[in-house]
């Protein structure tokens, strides 16, 4: 899996994440899992032509001591679709723009 991942998280910093996760982001299925919606103005050609696949996520794990952030775009609503597709640079800025503000914001040091 092509993922942006940071380990070696401190309990404090891990809780600090997991709070700012829950305030900014969509609940995944199981705990620890969060859905980074991708913009409208960022889907590549084949998520624009299948609008009703969307909204369009990127995965997010916290674990115990780490995160990572899938680059895997995936549908809300097909689990196979020839939309679903790894991100493109603009898509993996926008994760990587996301992650910076995070850490940012929660004062983490990586």
């Amino acid at each position: 899996m092509r993922q942006y991942f940071i380990d070696e998280l401190s309990f404090l910093e891990r809780d600090n994440l997991d709070s700012y996760l829950k305030r900014t982001l969509k609940a995944g299925p199981i705990g620890g899992v969060f859905w980074l919606e991708v913009p409208q103005d960022l889907l590549a050609p084949a998520q624009l032509e299948h609008p009703d696949c969307g909204p369009f996520y990127i995965s997010v794990v916290l674990d115990s001591d780490d995160i990572r952030f899938e680059f895997l775009v995936r549908s809300s609503n097909n689990m196979h679709c020839s939309c679903i597709g790894w991100a493109t640079p603009a898509q993996r800025q926008f994760v990587l723009d996301f992650v910076d503000n995070m850490l940012k914001e929660e004062i983490i040091q990586v």
